[in-house]
C-alpha cells in the first residue's frame, strides 16, 4: 500500500477515537479513549474490558456504543473479543459464515492474544490498559495484537505478521502497522533483571537507565527484523500512564481501571452517522 500510516483523533457519536480514516486495505481501524461510555468510576466511562470488575451489562452497552461510532452496530453479534492471557497464540479467521464466526468466538475465549482476520464483517476487539495494542493492515486482511512485556519478548507481533502475510498473500513490505496508546518508557520502570532480558533481545537502547523499558521500541524493532521499514509503522500516541484523563492505565491507577480498545473490521456496510466514510 502506497500510503504512510497515520492516526487521526476524531469524535463520532461522543466517542473519541484514534484511527486512520482512509480505511487502508478496506480496513476500518481505531483505538479508543476512555470517554463517551456508560461505566462509573473507577471504570469511567468507555470501559471495553469484561475482566476488570465492571458491570458486564454496562460493558456490553459500551461495546455497542463503540460499534455505533464506527457505523457497524449491525455487526455486534459477530464481534470477536478474546480472553487475553499474555501468551503467543495467534487465531486466524478465514471463514465468515455465522457458524465459523461462532467457532472463532468460542476459540478466542479459550485464550489468545492475536487475531488475524481475512473475512468481511467480523469486527475484532482487544482490550488494553498499558500493554501495547498493534493493528497490522494488509489488502483485505488485518491483525489485532496484544503485546505486553511477555508477548513482546516472545515476539507475538512477528507471529501475527507472518500469519497475516500468509492469508493475505503478501510480504511484510506490503503491510501497515499502527501502534496504539501504551505505557511510555518514562513511565515504565521494571526490575533490572527484566530490563536485562530485553536488552539481550532488542539492544541496549530498549532500557533507559537500565530500568525504564521501551516496549514500543521493542515492538517496532521486531517488525523491522521481519522486513518492515520505519515508514510503514505509526507509533505516535502518548503514554497511557501520563494521560489518564484520556486513557486507562493499570499502573498509574493502582491496578483498578477500565480498558481501552483496539478494533478493526473489513466492513462491507458502514452506516450513515459514523464519521468514517
Amino acid at each position: 500500500m502506497a500510503i504512510t500510516p497515520h492516526l487521526t483523533r476524531y469524535a463520532s457519536q461522543d466517542v473519541t477515537l484514534l484511527g486512520d480514516v482512509r480505511r487502508p486495505g478496506g480496513v476500518t481501524l481505531a483505538f479508543t479513549e476512555r470517554t463517551g461510555g456508560y461505566s462509573l468510576p473507577p471504570y469511567a466511562s468507555l470501559n471495553l474490558g469484561d475482566a476488570c470488575g465492571d458491570d458486564e451489562r454496562v460493558v456490553v452497552a459500551n461495546r455497542r456504543r463503540l460499534l455505533g461510532a464506527l457505523g457497524i452496530s449491525q455487526l455486534a453479534p459477530r464481534l470477536v473479543n478474546p480472553r487475553q492471557v499474555h501468551g503467543s497464540e495467534v487465531l486466524v479467521i478465514t471463514e465468515g459464515t455465522d457458524a465459523a464466526v461462532a467457532r472463532a468466538q468460542a476459540a478466542s475465549r479459550e485464550g489468545v492474544d492475536a487475531i488475524v482476520c481475512a473475512v468481511a464483517d467480523v469486527p475484532v476487539l482487544l482490550c488494553f490498559a498499558d500493554c501495547v495494542p498493534v493493528v497490522l493492515v494488509a489488502n483485505g486482511a488485518f491483525a489485532v495484537v496484544h503485546s505486553g512485556w511477555r508477548g513482546t519478548i516472545v515476539r507475538i507481533v512477528a507471529r501475527a505478521l507472518e500469519r497475516l502475510c500468509e492469508v493475505a498473500g503478501c510480504k511484510a513490505s506490503d503491510v501497515l502497522c499502527y501502534v496504539g496508546p501504551h505505557i511510555g518508557v518514562d513511565d515504565y520502570e521494571v526490575h533490572a533483571d527484566l530490563a536485562a532480558r530485553f536488552v539481550s533481545e532488542f539492544g541496549p537502547d530498549v532500557a533507559i537507565d537500565g530500568c525504564h523499558l521501551d516496549l514500543g521500541l521493542a515492538v517496532r524493532r521486531t517488525l523491522m527484523e521481519c522486513g518492515m521499514t520505519p515508514g510503514q509503522i505509526s507509533d505516535e500516541c502518548p503514554s497511557t500512564a501520563s494521560c489518564t484523563r484520556r486513557f486507562f492505565s493499570f499502573r498509574a491507577e493502582g491496578g483498578t481501571c477500565g480498558r481501552i480498545g483496539a478494533i478493526a473490521v473489513l466492513a462491507t456496510d458502514i452506516h450513515e452517522g459514523s464519521d468514517i466514510r
